[in-house]
């Protein structure tokens, strides 16, 4: 373990070359945000602000905790950044950009960063944003019994307040920390309200962008602009009401006749969301579903009954059937183009149901002979596409639909389940979710893939803006997709339906960012 270093204090101390570029990036980027949302400020919904502009939001995932602790970093995140800030956000190249911390940078060993925070901010209830409750926030997420964050948290060793420095102390070299501590992982609540979780799950208490004003657990929840946010003056909208969305069926409906104005849809409502005249916007994202397999438990203990899978799985009948357009094959977690792509991996598991046969035989097994339960909480049909594709080498597969499926995933007491990932900021933190031996993600943990914890330690120790960055993060993916835990079968955008009267959003991917967004008259 690196050695803990003392705190570089503001003064004359001159910053390592590589924090310099960093900070730099950073800031030109958030400058760039700004001068857009600006340029946006000027065009026809200027005036939306003033007239009270009111974003009437209808979700699929509203949020079952407004404590982002519990929460964790679930596709509801995106609703809890309407209240809460974080120490960076992520632009739309997946960089990590300022946020509640106007800078950052490392020490010459990278085994401790520190965050130059903004002054003169605070939170709703008149708390200031400072180290400390930087400090209370990592700690909390840390600790509290019913944190879905700690796992996220593993290379903090202990953070260190200075007024508006916060020092984090690592138990290893991670310059991966710029890109993990941002919406999905360190969403910060005021210290003060979060001494009562309970509490704070009732009333959230934030620097975000708005405040919450009204909230009904689970069914919608009324939230007014925040005129002390840091970036209030490049949010252009007034109030939000946000619902948790009816059966789907109706959101397209409500759309039209201006109940709502904003909502998430399935692929298979975008065709008629643009017959109705809504504009269909299409969220980049690190969307990826999967097959699960506990490699402790038979028969996928026997690799050769793992490789028939991987060969049995026609990727594209996920992508015909469940995706109408908007969706595409994959074998990894990542989507092609993102840094973290390893194209050397690429199509290593081809259709072959002849070969998947064969493999079967080898290890002994008849058609027939395998029987497996797989473990679903809720009717899917991947599940039935999985079913009807191992029934053609000759393995039956019984639909088990349990609601409470969570506990025994991720008590890894499963043996096939089926599994969807929004992807995370931090492509290690993506890696180590579905391929480390805690990872939540790994059904058959603690099992990882040989030589995974080595390339992962490796993007760890490379800085963001190392040339071989790239190189050195495709190999941990490289080594990851090696694990007989996980097949992956295809992945999808992020589709929100939305009147024309609400502004584009900024493609951050897998991001909802309200920054410039204007709503004009009528909206």
């Amino acid at each position: 373990m690196p050695g803990r270093l003392t705190a570089r204090r503001p003064g004359p101390t001159p910053r390592p070359a590589r924090a310099r570029r960093l900070r730099t990036g950073a800031l030109a980027a958030s400058l760039a945000t700004v001068l857009v949302a600006a340029l946006s400020a000027c065009g026809g919904g200027a005036s939306a602000s003033a007239g009270g502009a009111t974003l009437k939001w209808t979700s699929s995932y509203f949020p079952a905790h407004w404590d982002p602790v519990v929460s964790g970093s679930g596709a509801q995140f995106r609703e809890l950044a309407l209240v809460y800030a974080s120490l960076t956000r992520t632009d739309e190249q997946g960089n990590a950009v300022p946020d509640l911390a106007e800078s950052w940078e490392y020490n010459d060993e990278g085994d401790q960063i520190t965050f130059h925070l903004r002054s003169g901010l605070k939170f709703s209830d008149g708390e200031p944003v400072d180290a400390t409750a930087v400090k209370a926030a990592v700690e909390r997420a840390q600790k509290q019994k019913n944190s879905a964050l700690f796992g996220d948290l593993t290379s903090i060793e202990s953070v260190e307040a200075n007024g508006l420095d916060a020092v984090l102390h690592l138990t290893q070299v991670d310059y991966q920390i710029p890109q993990l501590l941002g919406q999905r992982v360190l969403q910060i609540a005021s210290p003060k309200a979060a001494k009562s979780p309970t509490e704070l799950d009732r009333n959230p208490v934030g620097a975000g962008p708005f405040v919450v004003t009204q909230l009904v657990p689970g069914t919608k929840a009324v939230l007014k602009k925040n005129p002390d946010y840091w970036d209030a003056d490049n949010i252009h909208i007034d109030n939000v009401e946000l619902t948790s969305a009816p059966d789907a069926s109706t959101v397209v409906s409500g759309l039209r006749t201006g109940v709502y104005n904003f909502a998430d849809i399935d692929p298979s409502q975008a065709d008629a969301a643009k017959k109705a005249g809504l504009d269909v916007f299409v969220q980049p994202g690190f969307n990826a579903s999967n097959i699960s397999l506990n490699v402790n438990k038979a028969p996928f203990d026997n690799t050769k009954v793992v490789d028939a899978v991987r060969y049995a799985i026609n990727r594209q009948e996920f992508v015909d059937k469940l995706t109408f357009g908007y969706g595409e094959t994959t074998d990894q977690p990542f989507p092609e183009g993102y840094v973290a792509y390893d194209p050397e991996s690429a199509d290593a598991y081809p259709y072959d149901p002849a070969k998947s046969k064969k493999l079967l035989a080898e290890a002994g097994y008849e058609s027939g002979d395998i029987k497996l339960d797989l473990v679903i909480p809720a009717e899917d049909p991947q599940a039935e596409i999985v079913q009807s594709q191992l029934a053609k080498v000759g393995i039956t597969v019984d639909i088990k639909i349990d609601k409470n499926w969570s506990t025994p995933f991720f008590a890894k007491d499963l043996t096939f389940s089926l599994y969807g990932t929004t992807g995370r900021d931090s492509a290690v933190q993506t890696l180590t979710a579905h391929f480390g031996p805690d990872g939540p993600l790994n059904l058959s943990s603690p099992y990882e893939p040989a030589g995974f914890e080595e390339a992962v330690a490796k993007v760890r120790q490379t800085a963001l803006d190392d040339p071989q960055y790239a190189q050195v993060l495709q190999a941990a993916t490289r080594a990851g997709l090696a694990s007989r835990a996980l097949v992956f079968t295809y992945s999808q955008p992020n589709l929100i339906a939305k009147s024309k009267t609400v502004s584009d959003l900024p493609k951050n991917p897998a991001h909802i960012d309200w920054t410039g967004v204007t709503i004009s008259s009528g909206g």
